[in-house]
């Protein structure tokens, strides 16, 4: 639009785009001898619980959990209300990929994903707030890194999920979607100084570390 000579447009303040958490909680846990979604800590909270109040808590809107095995068990230890609701990956059995593309088709169009694990226990909600921050970009791509392992959360704009999507729709086993997010140009975040970012995939790992 002409605005006229010697005139310049100033843009105004960039919107906030809405946040909302994805927690994967589809697996069998082979690992575990048991489905993490059904998981308790020693105090007797759920796994689920830890992993939706770390999302909440770090910044995000709301929070889709993704049930697989176990589902309807698992769904009794989801959190009522709050801006939390569970789906069920239909397909969890074919791979990870196929609960991570459930959860993101489960959102609006317009909001950021914010993906963590069911087997993140202690996941702090200050690394989640790191990685949230203030986004205003739909194209947004990163994830928190620990030193120079890659881990989770993992933050995915609107603009990119239909993508991301068609991979783990694709392929939906084990590093799919690690792969992907390194071809997309994914920015890491260091969390180092946070926490170590370890999960918890046999019995063994149980112990607060």
């Amino acid at each position: 639009m002409d605005v006229g000579a010697g005139v310049r447009l100033i843009a105004g303040p960039l919107v906030p785009l809405p946040v909302t958490g994805v927690l994967l909680a589809a697996g069998a846990g082979q690992r575990m001898g048991m489905p993490k979604a059904l998981v308790r800590d020693p105090d007797g909270t759920p796994w689920v619980e830890l992993g939706v109040r770390a999302l909440l808590d770090g910044g995000c809107r709301e929070v889709v959990v993704v049930l697989g095995a176990a589902a309807t068990g698992a769904r009794e230890l989801v959190p009522d209300g709050g801006g939390v609701r569970s789906i069920v990956a239909a397909d969890w059995s074919a791979g990870p990929g196929a609960s991570l593309a459930a959860g993101l088709r489960a959102l609006d169009g317009d909001t950021v994903a914010c993906v963590s694990l069911v087997d993140l226990p202690t996941l702090p909600s200050a690394v989640v707030r790191r990685i949230v921050g203030t986004v205003d970009d739909p194209d947004v791509l990163r994830r928190a890194v620990f030193g120079e392992r890659p881990g989770h959360p993992v933050l995915v704009g609107p603009t990119r999920r239909d993508a991301l999507v068609e991979a783990v729709t694709a392929d939906p086993s084990d590093r799919v979607a690690g792969a992907w997010l390194r071809r997309a140009g994914v920015v890491g975040v260091d969390c180092a100084d946070l926490w170590d970012g370890a999960d918890r995939d046999r019995p063994s790992d149980e112990a607060p570390r």
